[in-house]
């Protein structure tokens, strides 16, 4: 992809030499979590770039995307003599390269670090864009930077380890990248096979989606502006996702992103007259693959305060990113606690 630090690979170890030589690192160090360092990380090692490299683990799930991990990997850098010339590769989903993008950026005020996402999910969401973070107090990615990594390496094959649940977690922010853009856009990503997963097709997919996102983080890298297309859909998903991990039946973010998704096209309906037939394709989309997500009114105010506290707000208000149609973005929306009620009824009644 040109103009970008994102690439996806055609050979995964020469890409990887060249963006490690590209560094010219004193050390290298390694993050996997259980599942990478067991599935993926043999691969890596057929690198002679990566003979001396030091290899750090944690446990895998999102549930360890916390402050307790961040420090035993800060202990490892700080005890294995990092320094402000090493380089760290994470290697893994979206908690490795949230996690490990923000250990990088903090450590002695930030080394150099790639990502390698070996999830779909990581690959459109978490590995590019420059935003690192860790869960607090519950809260989704409460702290964290914007420090964009010096290389995003995407090699599809790694995509062939997932299951389905998380191929289609990834395929969700595929989905949202599609209605943020073109109607042309959305109508290819819903003509994908979810059933029977082509994976050349699915390359020729990522360059254009990547490449959606990478477009608007290029005019407003940290948020200020246009980025906040990027949220749609995380308002409502990521308060969802957060009551999933409180009542222990954790979702998977993706699945929380598209009925999040759902929530919000019924909002851009009420206020913004977001066409509804195009709400009723999603529709049928969720009931196809992804299910319900199980919560009664009685949670309702809870889920109004998790948004409360979503860092996207800038005050009081809960701040939405809306459509009135596809492509046709209008960030900065606010909506009343009626509003937002109604969205969660159609979220139960519509499923």
């Amino acid at each position: 992809m040109s103009q970008s630090n994102t690439l996806i690979c055609r050979n995964f170890i020469d890409d990887l030499d060249k963006a490690i030589g590209n560094v010219q690192a004193e050390s290298i160090y390694i993050l996997t979590d259980d599942n990478t360092k067991r599935l993926c990380l043999p691969k890596l090692l057929q690198s002679s770039k990566l003979q001396a490299c030091h290899i750090i683990s944690i446990a895998s799930g999102d549930a360890n995307k916390n402050i307790d991990s961040a420090v035993e990997i800060w202990k490892y850098l700080s005890q294995n003599k990092a320094t402000r010339k090493s380089l760290m590769i994470n290697l893994g989903g979206g908690v490795v390269t949230d996690m490990g993008g923000f250990v990088a950026s903090t450590f002695k005020r930030g080394i150099s670090y790639i990502n390698i996402s070996t999830s779909l999910l990581g690959a459109v969401d978490a590995a590019t864009g420059g935003k690192t973070g860790i869960n607090f107090l519950g809260f989704k990615n409460e702290i964290g930077t914007f420090a964009p990594a010096k290389s995003v390496l995407i090699d599809v094959d790694f995509f062939r380890t997932l299951d389905a649940a998380n191929i289609r977690s990834g395929y969700a922010e595929m989905v949202k990248h599609a209605l943020i853009d073109t109607r042309e856009e959305w109508k290819r990503i819903l003509a994908f096979d979810l059933e029977n997963i082509n994976f050349d097709e699915l390359k020729n997919l990522l360059v254009s989606n990547i490449q959606i996102k990478e477009r608007i983080v290029e005019q407003d890298p940290k948020e200020e502006g246009i980025r906040k297309a990027l949220n749609l859909g995380h308002t409502f998903g990521h308060a969802l996702e957060s009551l999933s991990y409180r009542t222990n039946k954790p979702v998977l973010h993706g699945y929380a992103v598209i009925w999040g998704l759902l929530c919000e096209l019924y909002l851009s309906h009420i206020k913004l007259n977001f066409p509804k037939e195009d709400i009723i394709k999603l529709n049928y989309l969720i009931k196809e693959y992804y299910g319900q997500f199980h919560f009664d009114c009685n949670q309702y105010d809870e889920l109004l305060e998790l948004m409360t506290h979503d860092k996207k707000n800038e005050s009081e208000a809960i701040n939405f990113t809306l459509l009135a149609d596809i492509g046709d973005v209008r960030i900065n929306q606010t909506a009343t606690k009626d509003d937002i009620f109604e969205c969660f009824d159609f979220l139960r009644d519509g499923q």
